[in-house]
């Protein structure tokens, strides 16, 4: 099955209506030229630092939930809402990815399982647990396209995870993340064609845009990678909607002719 699959790479300034707004105009370029599914960036709404988090923070219902709720339904899209700092009513902040259907129907959130905690010589360091709660779990939502497993940013790096969903059916694997430009280079495109291929599934990396004046700054590089491990859409750093036509079909057809997942043992296989 053939689905239209369409990424927002926008820059995140510290304003959230100004944010909401963008993204709003986005996604309407984005439902014009044709898309099934919309995919935004990580912390869409939000500058990425560890102390907004709790600041831009809004219950489920709030004005950006509310924001990808009508948009979905008003433009007949699928919607997976990037993620945004979701906080809960015992004022706990997740980093989260709401996840609608057409009609505007809540299909799942995915709450990020793996925070951000890193330290990396010569690079970045950065601690997402100092505000946010981790998860406990890997997200799959059921579509007319089949099932598609959603993982936030730095989930991607533990294959377990989307070895996970693949087990549960995932045929699409969506990721909204944020690396950045000591990480990214290094590691973004290894990891989407890895995860593609040790799952024979399609991955979807969507990140916010670079912008060289802010507290962090993203690699970009939003791409759609095939089940073969092929690049099959791939933005820089620039402010963007990028359009990519997959067909699901090409699972099945690589599965059968490299049955890899059928060769598993995993009787053998220690933790």
């Amino acid at each position: 099955m053939k689905v239209k699959i369409a990424q927002i790479q926008m820059h995140i300034r510290e304003d959230k209506d100004e944010n909401i707004k963008r993204a709003g105009e986005f996604i309407d370029e984005a439902a014009e030229r044709g898309a099934d599914i919309i995919v935004l960036p990580e912390m869409f709404n939000c500058p990425y630092k560890a102390s907004c988090f709790p600041e831009y923070a809004e219950l489920p219902g709030g004005k950006t939930y509310t924001f990808l709720k009508n948009k979905a339904a008003g433009k007949g899209v699928y919607i997976f809402g990037g993620s945004i700092p979701e906080k809960d009513e015992e004022s706990r902040v997740f980093n989260t990815c709401f996840i609608f259907d057409r009609k505007g129907n809540e299909l799942g959130r995915h709450r990020k399982t793996h925070l951000f905690d890193i330290d990396v010589k010569g690079g970045q360091s950065f601690r997402e647990s100092d505000t946010l709660t981790p998860g406990n779990g890997p997200t799959v939502v059921d579509t007319e396209f089949g099932k598609i497993g959603v993982m936030i940013c730095y989930d991607i790096r533990f294959p377990e995870f989307s070895r996970m969903m693949v087990n549960e059916g995932a045929g699409i694997i969506i990721v909204p993340g944020a690396f950045n430009m000591t990480t990214g280079p290094a590691h973004w495109e290894i990891l989407f064609r890895t995860r593609a291929v040790d799952n024979q599934v399609f991955t979807v990396g969507t990140a916010p845009a670079r912008d060289v004046d802010n507290f962090y700054v993203s690699y970009g590089n939003s791409m759609v990678v095939s089940p073969w491990g092929e690049i099959l859409g791939r933005m820089e750093g620039e402010e963007a909607v990028m359009l990519t036509e997959i067909d699901t079909e090409l699972n099945t057809k690589i599965r059968n002719q490299l049955p890899l997942l059928k060769h598993r043992r995993p009787e053998i296989y220690k933790s």
